[in-house]
């Protein structure tokens, strides 16, 4: 992590490791930005997750649903929502499972906030985006998919996205610096994640970083949540136990008593398990799992699961080792272009398994 931060790959990081029932690391690294009179991180340091968001808490607000019989994964979206719906018939075929495995067709990414300013404009632009693919059949990592699922969520739950992760999961697991929209009094806690001299002209810190999700008032299904890595190492340990819970595991549930669950057992295994098609998709539901070459590194089992964000978060769970492992960075800063973070990651992941 000293090297990265040395090497300017990023100015300050926050990372969280457990292993069974133990929290074994939670350090911080390095300093808010550049300046050498920028503030030290520190393990309370509160990061902006980016598309972390998607599992935390997306991934797990879809999971919840589902598992109340509240959601099906095969209804198509515009059962739900039917503005979806247009002259392209494919797009009766797109369901949330699609959605959620990144094959629904949908493109990656669209800059939207550059003609909609208002939440309700960019909502109706991304239901608007045409289809890329024929829906099922190519995997595509979707931003304009998770939008449209968090759109879903709140329509199932009838309660906004922020609201239903603060009461079913950030207040369950005891997540209390982990929020959408931080409050101003928290600004002097978070990194900042950009100058931004184009969209925005004003420094980043406290507000996220993308640029669709600030547009949508900070609250939105593929990003915008806030949080320590010790509050995500808590939701990675919650995940953990489910999955060590399950009849006929060869996981041990350690340390059940002293984290919280969220989820079935039965539920976490189908939404962690990676996809079968389309073929070639190491994705699961909302989760990604390792590839080859992976950012989860080179290590860790065929059985894990986690989710990278754009700022230069990541979060990995290995259930055969009973290995969480939280990286929290600001790599955005000062201006986005600054890569280092793909080289960072895997060394970083395979590090922490060798040492053990």
């Amino acid at each position: 992590m000293r090297q990265a931060i040395g090497s300017h790959a990023f100015p300050g990081a926050a990372i969280a490791i457990t292993l069974g029932n133990q929290l074994i690391a939670l350090q911080g690294f390095g300093q808010y930005t550049y300046d050498t009179s920028s503030p030290q991180v520190t393990a309370e340091t509160i990061f902006d997750l980016a598309s972390v968001s998607k599992v935390l808490p997306t991934t797990a607000v879809t999971a919840l649903l589902y598992e109340r019989g509240l959601l099906d994964l095969e209804m198509p979206l515009i059962s739900m929502v039917p503005e979806f719906a247009g002259d392209d018939r494919r797009r009766e075929e797109v369901t949330l499972r699609m959605l959620l495995a990144h094959c629904s067709g949908l493109p990656a990414y669209e800059k939207l906030y550059l003609r909609a300013e208002s939440r309700e404009r960019l909502l109706a632009a991304a239901l608007a985006v045409p289809l890329a693919h024929e829906p099922g059949t190519h995997a595509e990592y979707s931003d304009i998919g998770f939008i449209l699922l968090g759109v879903c969520l709140e329509r199932l739950a009838d309660e906004a996205l922020d609201q239903f992760a603060q009461r079913e999961v950030f207040g369950p697991l005891g997540l209390t610096r982990t929020t959408y929209t931080p409050p101003h009094s928290w600004r002097s806690r978070i990194a900042p994640t950009a100058d931004d001299r184009i969209f925005r002209h004003r420094l980043i810190q406290g507000e996220v970083q993308d640029e669709n999700a600030s547009v949508m008032g900070g609250v939105a299904g593929h990003a915008g949540v806030f949080s320590t890595a010790g509050d995500v190492a808590i939701f990675a340990r919650a995940m953990l136990i489910a999955r060590a819970r399950q009849p006929g595991s060869k996981d041990e549930p350690s340390g059940g008593e002293l984290f919280p669950s969220l989820l079935r057992p039965e539920t976490l295994a189908r939404f962690t398990e990676r996809q079968s098609e389309p073929e070639g998709s190491s994705r699961a539901l909302g989760w990604d799992t390792p590839s080859r070459p992976s950012q989860s590194g080179s290590h860790l089992s065929a059985r894990s699961y986690g989710h990278l964000g754009y700022t230069g978060t990541s979060l990995w769970i290995d259930p055969e080792r009973q290995l969480t492992i939280t990286l929290l960075t600001n790599r955005t800063w000062p201006d986005c272009a600054n890569q280092a973070i793909k080289q960072v990651r895997p060394a970083f992941h395979d590090a922490i398994v060798e040492a053990l």
